[in-house]
């Protein structure tokens, strides 16, 4: 898989992440702390069909790095670049 340039890092608040439209396609990309790197994913919302990924909170939790959509109480969990998993949140 390559990689592209969709923005400079300092574009993008710590803690944060943006939207960026790629080949038609919506990806959430997420800068977890001030550390230049960033992890990317769809930005669409599996169980609502929603693209709102990319506005859900960054959290830590148990050592994983965890997006939580703002629609309603689905959360991500990633273990590193692309290997997201999906959890519910109960």
């Amino acid at each position: 898989m390559a990689f592209q340039k969709v923005c400079d890092i300092q574009d993008i608040v710590p803690g944060t992440g943006v939207c960026a439209l790629i080949d038609g396609q919506q990806v959430a990309v997420f800068r977890p702390s001030a550390a230049e790197e960033v992890r990317a994913i769809s930005n669409m919302d599996p169980f609502y069909q929603s693209n709102v990924l990319s506005r859900g909170l960054i959290v830590e939790h148990q050592g994983e790095l965890w997006v939580a959509s703002r629609s309603r109480s689905s959360a991500l969990t990633c273990q590193q670049v692309h290997a997201w998993k999906m959890s519910a949140l109960a």
